[in-house]
């Protein structure tokens, strides 16, 4: 049986070293959460966001750090951290 245990902690281990918990944090301050793999790209999670929200994926611009995300920009290669917030923006239009 121990052996059991040790190969649950084995796996419970590299999965969460394989995901990463995000928060998206919306113009009207409500937070959603989000659990995706590291190397996953961010369209998923995007994509996902845009549904639970009613909102089309051409209206958004989804920020880390102040920098704009990529659809193909992973947690990985904008080097997030557990955690980590994204922010999501309406576009503007017009310049008035």
């Amino acid at each position: 049986m121990s052996g059991d245990t040790k190969k649950d902690t084995t796996a419970s281990g590299s999965t969460s070293s394989e995901h990463i918990n995000l928060k998206v944090l919306g113009q009207d301050n409500a937070v959603v959460q989000f659990k995706i793999k590291k190397h996953t790209p961010l369209r998923k999670l995007m994509n996902a966001y845009c549904e639970r929200s009613g909102l089309s994926m051409q209206v958004v611009r989804f920020r880390f750090d102040g920098q704009p995300i990529n659809e193909n920009d992973s947690p990985t290669t904008l080097e997030m951290e557990e955690g980590d917030t994204i922010e999501v923006y309406q576009q503007q239009t017009g310049g008035f």
